[in-house]
């Protein structure tokens, strides 16, 4: 049974050193649901088209992830801040009930076509499946980063998220390639029309498997502090820890750097939207010259961006190693220059015709995702008290999120604007990423 929380006056520890092993055991499960998100993102273009999807309404479907994360991220955050189960504990309990609906949902999406509806019903039951996908994704990710916050000290908290970053995209390189490897092996790479190739729903089946037992690993290993120790390391005192704080309260006290990094978020998240609605699309218009669906070309180049995807995942495991050696004093310059390289890899998309070129570009792409996974926490973290963390964490994905909703809605402008050519949306965001880098020159990093 959930418990409120009953602190207890202490004295204020500081958090401890904690071991290599146990930093990495908090993030574990973190490989297994990003592997869900990266199927996710890489697929959907892919998957709304395959069976139906008109590209100038494609922005629609892309709404709909990050509005359930805009308000399921927040919530898990408020209720798990005022939780306490004797044996799961704080974070634990949401991460399980999360992984559990993920994987039931991630067997039902890549089948969207295959039950016999009409296209119009397939691509109704389609978003609704991503939308309970993304509610139970963003219920199953929101602990990880949480439990960071909680548990590690300053000093390892970088290199704490470094390795949430290292293990995120490693989960991605995994979802990646996937479909590019089932086909190598055998599995149908088409289907008739309207229905989501094989290799494309053995892949989903395959991070489901994948997403349960990393996350079981972090459930069963990872023992949070109870209530009474966090509040000691977090200087809570019993008044505070009964103070109810509404959100627009906590938005009112939140920190100027909150803002500061929700303003460079804007602009990074809006460019990586554009990415996983257009890309495929991108892709097989500049290099296999079709954008036809149920074309042999375009499922080739949907393999390809899957490639691509993975080329972008390897580069920020390996940049995430870089970054975690960085010290406090210099993320700000890291991470602009990160966001640089990545717009530079945005921008040459529209300009690359030939299917190796790409994988510069997007090894550019990898080198700013991992920033945007490592830096944005790290800095606002080390500016926040224990208290209400999982809810400030949970009102920061709203950085996320609603970007990624801005950029969807004003696609339906933008797309017939820039002559509903899928390589120039990637342009687009190319720009968006340069734009984002010269605005972390306004962050302002205190603790």
């Amino acid at each position: 049974m959930m418990q409120e929380q009953h602190v207890q006056p202490n004295n204020t520890r500081s958090l401890p050193n904690l071991p290599i092993s146990t930093i990495w055991l908090i993030s574990f499960g973190f490989l297994g649901v990003q592997m869900a998100f990266s199927l996710q993102s890489s697929n959907m273009g892919r998957i709304f088209q395959t069976i139906g999807a008109d590209p100038h309404t494609l922005g629609f479907f892309f709404i709909l992830p990050p509005l359930a994360g805009l308000i399921v991220q927040p919530l898990v955050g408020y209720f798990s801040d005022r939780t306490w189960h004797p044996k799961l504990g704080r974070r634990i309990p949401y991460l399980l009930v999360g992984a559990i609906v993920a994987v039931i949902v991630m067997c039902l999406l890549p089948n969207a076509g295959s039950f016999g509806f009409s296209a119009t019903a397939a691509l109704t039951f389609g978003a609704i499946t991503i939308l309970f996908m993304d509610v139970s994704s963003n219920v199953a990710m929101q602990p990880f980063k949480m439990m960071v916050g909680d548990m590690v000290n300053e000093k390892q908290k970088g290199f704490a998220y470094s390795i949430q970053s290292f293990l995120s995209n490693s989960g991605a390189v995994l979802a990646s390639i996937f479909p590019f490897v089932l086909t190598l092996i055998g599995i149908s790479n088409t289907a008739p029309k309207g229905v989501v190739p094989q290799s494309v729903v053995i892949s989903f089946y395959a991070g489901a498997v994948i997403l349960i037992v990393c996350s079981l690993f972090t459930i069963m290993k990872v023992k949070e502090y109870p209530p009474a120790e966090y509040a000691a390391y977090h200087g809570i005192t019993n008044v505070e820890g009964k103070q109810k704080s509404g959100v627009f309260t906590l938005l009112r006290k939140a920190p100027k750097i909150f803002w500061t990094i929700s303003l460079v978020q804007l602009f990074c998240w809006m460019g990586f939207q554009y990415l996983w609605t257009y890309g495929t699309g991108a892709v097989a218009d500049n290099v296999w010259n079709t954008l036809d669906p149920s074309s042999p070309a375009y499922q080739e180049a949907g393999n390809w961006f899957g490639i691509l995807s993975a080329v972008q995942s390897i580069a920020a495991v390996l940049w995430s190693l870089v970054l975690s050696r960085v010290p406090n004093s210099k993320h700000k310059p890291a991470y602009a220059l990160s966001l640089l390289l990545g717009g530079i890899g945005f921008g040459s998309i529209f300009f690359v015709h030939n299917q190796a070129l790409l994988v510069v570009s997007f090894i550019l792409i990898g080198i700013a995702w991992a920033a945007m996974m490592t830096f944005p926490f790290t800095m606002l973290t080390n500016a926040l008290s224990g208290e209400n963390m999982g809810m400030y964490l949970g009102l920061f994905n709203g950085s996320i999120c609603l970007p990624q909703i801005i950029a969807s809605c004003i696609s339906f402008a933008l797309f017939p604007a820039l002559g509903s050519s899928m390589p120039a949306m990637i342009l687009l965001s190319g720009i968006s990423l340069v734009v984002g880098a010269l605005a972390v020159s306004i962050i302002k990093i205190k603790k």
